[in-house]
C-alpha cells in the first residue's frame, strides 16, 4: 500500500542562491519557512517587480525507516515558480520548466535509510525566455518560490500512476464508467492482476462495487476497464453538485495499491446554439480569476484558495470561472467541484509565442494540466491557445492534438483577440473589447469569425482594461463601470448563438510596470485585491433569483455634491426584486420598476432612475435640504430587503469580521480579516482613510504590514498559522476607535 508523507513544514530557505548550496547541509544563513511560500513578500503597490525575479534555495530534511527499503520513493511538487532543479543528498535528480503544473521524480536510488536525507530545491523565479509565459510583456505577475505543496509517496514496486475516469450513459437511468488505468512498467512482469472498484457518496455510503481482471502485457502501462450497471447516483449540476468517490484497488500476487478520485456524472457540450449541461441549455455568466493576493502573491494555503471559489459562487453568483491565464491551485478546482462552479482551464501564456523550445514546454504544459485535472466534473473546457496570441497553426495543432489525445470527453478552446483567426479548436473563444461606452456592445459572431456557419462561440473577456475602476472612484465612474458590465451581459443573454460571456475580471491584481495604473496594480476587477466588493460586483449577483439571495444595491454614495454639477440622477439600482419603493425624507413613496425595455436580455434588469421617474425638485436640487433615503425591495409584494442611507453620514463604527474563526495547526493555514468603516446606517464610508494598527499575538502572524490605511473605507488582511495549536489573538485599533479583539482558534 502507498504511504503519503507531506513535506510542507520547516523548510530551510535562503533568499539568494549561491553556487554549490545544493551540497550544503545546512544552508548558511537560512530561515525556517512553511509551504506554500513566496520567495519575497512584496508591498501592496509601488514596488519593483524585479524584486522577486531571483534564484532562491530551499532545503528540507526527512528520514525513512529501513523497513521501507523495498518501496519506490517519488517526490511530487504541485508548483514551483518558475524553473526548479531538485537534488537529494547533493545529487541532481531532475528539473522542471514551468511554474503552474505539477511534476515528480523517482528518488529511490538516492535515499539513505535510517539516516537524515536532504532534499534541496533551487527555485529560479527569473523570467526566462524558454519558459511560458515569458519572452514578451505580461499583464500580471508570476511571483516566485515553492508556492504550492510538496509530498513524498512510498509505493510498492507495482502501483497505479494515474487514473482517468470517464462517465458514460450519463443521461440514462443505468450509468457506466470507462476507466483508463496507468501503472508502472513493472506490471508487465506479472501475468494477471485484478482491479476492485467501489463508488461512495461524500458521506461514505457505498453505491457500487465490482471487480475486473486485467491481463498484463509487456511494454503496456495503460489498461482500459469498463464498469456498467451503475445505479442510484445523481447528476452533477451547478445547483446540485453531487460528487462520488471512486476507489480503485490494484491487486497482484505480491502487492496491493489503491487510487482514489472524486467524480461527478454529467455531460457538457458547447454548440452553435449555446452551452448544454446534462443536455439542457445553460447561459454562462462568468468572470476571470487571477490566483494572486496582496503581499504573498500566489502562496496561499488551501483554505484561502477554496474561499475564492466560494466568493465567486456565493457572493457573485457566477456559474463559471476562467483560470486566466494558467492552471490554478488544485484546492481551488476541488472546491469548484464541491459547490458547482464550472471551470474553463487554460495553459500558461499571454500574447507571446516563443521559439521551438518554448513551444515544447507549452505542449508539455497541456499534458500536465490535463493529466492533473481530467477527473474534475467542474472543468468543461481545455484552453490550449496562448491567451491573445497570433495564429500559429503548426503550434496550435500540436496543443489541440495533445489535449484531444488525452481527453476525448471535453472540447478545446483557444482565447484570441484577433478577428478572422484560424479556427482549430472546438469552441471559438474570443476576447471582445468592442464595448467602450458607445452603442456597439458585442460584435456579431460572423463578423469576428469570418466563417460561413455558426460554431460554438463564447466571449472570454470584456471590459477590464477598457474601464478600470477603483473601489473609491467617483460615483459617475462607478455607475458607468456598472453599466458596461450590465450591457455586455444583457446582449450575451439575448443572443442564442453565444454560449456566454466571461468578464474581465473578478479581482484586482498586481502587474508589471508596462500595465495598470502605474502603481503595479490593474484595477480591472469587480472586487478589489482583498476580495471586497465594488458596485459592479452586484451586476452579477443580481442576475440570480431572489430566492437564492435578494439583492438591492443603489449605485450611489448618497451625497448631493459627489457628482459633477451635483445630484444623484440618473441613479442605477442593481436588484433582482420585482420593484423597489423609494422614500426621500418625508416626501411620498415612489415605486420604481426594473428597466426591462433597456435590458431585454436580463431576467432581473437594473432600475435606471431618471428625471421622468423622479424630478430634481423631488429629490432635492442643489441648495435645498438633503434627506435620508430608504430603498425597499419587494418580491411578490413582500418586502425582502431594505437599504438605508443617512443624510449626514459620520464614522459610527469599525466592523471587523473573520472568514473563519478556527484554523488547522498541522500545516500552514490562513484566514482573512475584513475591516469596514461604517456610518450610522451601516454603509461603508468610501472616502474614510482611517489608519489601522494590527497587533497579532499567539501562534500566528500577519501577512504584510501591521499598520495601514483603509482603502475606499475598507480593507482586509490575512493571518496565517505557524504550525502550532493554540490561539491567535488579534487586536485592531485606530485613532478614532477603541481596540477590537478577535480570537482565532488553532486546532
Amino acid at each position: 500500500m502507498r504511504e503519503v508523507i507531506r513535506l510542507n513544514n520547516e523548510w530551510r530557505f535562503v533568499k539568494n542562491y549561491k553556487e554549490s548550496m545544493e551540497r550544503s547541509n545546512p544552508l548558511e544563513g537560512f530561515e525556517i519557512v512553511n509551504l506554500p511560500h513566496t520567495n519575497v513578500e512584496l508591498p501592496f503597490n509601488y514596488f519593483d517587480e524585479k524584486d522577486f525575479q531571483i534564484v532562491s534555495c530551499y532545503q528540507k530534511s526527512f528520514a525513512i525507516d529501513k523497513s521501507k527499503k523495498d518501496k519506490v520513493a517519488v517526490i511530487r511538487f504541485e508548483g514551483v515558480m518558475t524553473y526548479a532543479k531538485v537534488y537529494v543528498n547533493g545529487v541532481f535528480v531532475g528539473e522542471h520548466k514551468g511554474g503552474y503544473t505539477p511534476f515528480e521524480f523517482d528518488i529511490t536510488e538516492h535515499i539513505e535509510y535510517d539516516s537524515e536525507n536532504i532534499l534541496t530545491v533551487v527555485a529560479d523565479a527569473t523570467e526566462r525566455d524558454d519558459i511560458p509565459p515569458f519572452g514578451g510583456q505580461i499583464d500580471y505577475l508570476t511571483y516566485g518560490g515553492i508556492y504550492r505543496e510538496v509530498s513524498l509517496t512510498l509505493y510498492d514496486k507495482v502501483y497505479i500512476n494515474n487514473v482517468q475516469i470517464k462517465t458514460k450513459k450519463v443521461l440514462e437511468d443505468i450509468k457506466a464508467l470507462e476507466i483508463d488505468l496507468y501503472t508502472t512498467n513493472q506490471l508487465s512482469e506479472i501475468l494477471d492482476a485484478k482491479v476492485n472498484i467501489t463508488i461512495e457518496t461524500c458521506d461514505g455510503e457505498k453505491v457500487y462495487e465490482n471487480s475486473a481482471s486485467i491481463v498484463c502485457n509487456v511494454g503496456n502501462n495503460k489498461y482500459t476497464l469498463e464498469f456498467d450497471n451503475i445505479k442510484y447516483v445523481d447528476l452533477w449540476h451547478i445547483d446540485n453538485p453531487s460528487l462520488y468517490t471512486v476507489n480503485l484497488t490494484l491487486e497482484t500476487e505480491s502487492t496491493t495499491d489503491t487510487f482514489q478520485s472524486r467524480i461527478g456524472f454529467r455531460t457538457c457540450e458547447f454548440t452553435s446554439k449555446g452551452f448544454l449541461l446534462n443536455g439542457k441549455k445553460l447561459k454562462i455568466v462568468a468572470l476571470n480569476r487571477h490566483q494572486s493576493f496582496p503581499y504573498v502573491g500566489y502562496a496561499m494555503p488551501k483554505r484561502v484558495q477554496e474561499k475564492d471559489a466560494d466568493i465567486l459562487k456565493d457572493e457573485l453568483h457566477l456559474n463559471l470561472v476562467r483560470t486566466s491565464h494558467y492552471p490554478q491551485s488544485v484546492h481551488f478546482i476541488n472546491r469548484c467541484d464541491e459547490i458547482g462552479l464550472l471551470v474553463f482551464e487554460e495553459i500558461p501564456g499571454w500574447q507571446h509565442i516563443g521559439n521551438e523550445e518554448w513551444k515544447d514546454v507549452a505542449v508539455e504544459n497541456v499534458k500536465e494540466m490535463v493529466e492533473r485535472d481530467w477527473n474534475h466534473p467542474s472543468i468543461i473546457l481545455w484552453g490550449v491557445r496562448i491567451n491573445e496570441s497570433p495564429d500559429d497553426d503548426t503550434f496550435y495543432k500540436r496543443t489541440n492534438e495533445m489535449a484531444r489525445s488525452l481527453d476525448d470527453t471535453r472540447q478545446t478552446g483557444g482565447v484570441r483577440c484577433i478577428e478572422n483567426s484560424t479556427f482549430l479548436e472546438d469552441v471559438y473563444t474570443m476576447n471582445d473589447f468592442s464595448h467602450c461606452g458607445e452603442d456597439l456592445v458585442l460584435k456579431p459572431q460572423q463578423e469576428i469569425t469570418h466563417l460561413d456557419k455558426d460554431v460554438p462561440y463564447m466571449v472570454t473577456e470584456y471590459n477590464g482594461h477598457m474601464y478600470p475602476t477603483k473601489k473609491n472612484d467617483n460615483e459617475e465612474r462607478q455607475m458607468e463601470h456598472v453599466l458596461r458590465h450590465t450591457r455586455v451581459q444583457n446582449i450575451s443573454q439575448e443572443r442564442d448563438n453565444v454560449c456566454g460571456a466571461i468578464g474581465w475580471c473578478a479581482f484586482d491584481y498586481n502587474t508589471h510596470k508596462d500595465f495598470g495604473a502605474g502603481d503595479r496594480i490593474c484595477y480591472h476587477g469587480v472586487m478589489d485585491m482583498f476580495r471586497i466588493k465594488k458596485f459592479a460586483s452586484d451586476v452579477y449577483a443580481s442576475m440570480v433569483s431572489p430566492e437564492i439571495e435578494p439583492i438591492l444595491q443603489p449605485v450611489t454614495y448618497w451625497a448631493r455634491g459627489e457628482r459633477s454639477i451635483g445630484g444623484i440622477l440618473p441613479l442605477v439600482i442593481l436588484t433582482n426584486c420585482d420593484y423597489v419603493k423609494f422614500t426621500f425624507g418625508d416626501l411620498p413613496c415612489k415605486k420604481l420598476y426594473p428597466s426591462k425595455d433597456k435590458f431585454i436580455g436580463l431576467k432581473h434588469p437594473p432600475i435606471i432612475v431618471d428625471t421622468t421617474m423622479i424630478t430634481p425638485s423631488e429629490i432635492g436640487e442643489w441648495g435645498l435640504k438633503w434627506e435620508d433615503g430608504i430603498f425597499a425591495g419587494y418580491v411578490d409584494d413582500k418586502k425582502v430587503i431594505e437599504k438605508k442611507f443617512a443624510k449626514d453620514p459620520v464614522l459610527d463604527s469599525l466592523e471587523v469580521t473573520a472568514d473563519d474563526y478556527e484554523l488547522e495547526s498541522k500545516e500552514k493555514d490562513a484566514t482573512r480579516i475584513v475591516i469596514k468603516a461604517l456610518d450610522q446606517a451601516g454603509n461603508v464610508l468610501p472616502f474614510c482613510d482611517e489608519i489601522i494598527k494590527v497587533n497579532v499575538k499567539g501562534v500566528g502572524k500577519i501577512q504584510g504590514p501591521d499598520t495601514f490605511a483603509l482603502k475606499g473605507g475598507s480593507i482586509a488582511f490575512w493571518v496565517e498559522t505557524i504550525n502550532k495549536a493554540g490561539n491567535i489573538y488579534i487586536e485592531i485599533s485606530s485613532t478614532k476607535f477603541t481596540s477590537t479583539n478577535l480570537r482565532i482558534i488553532i486546532k
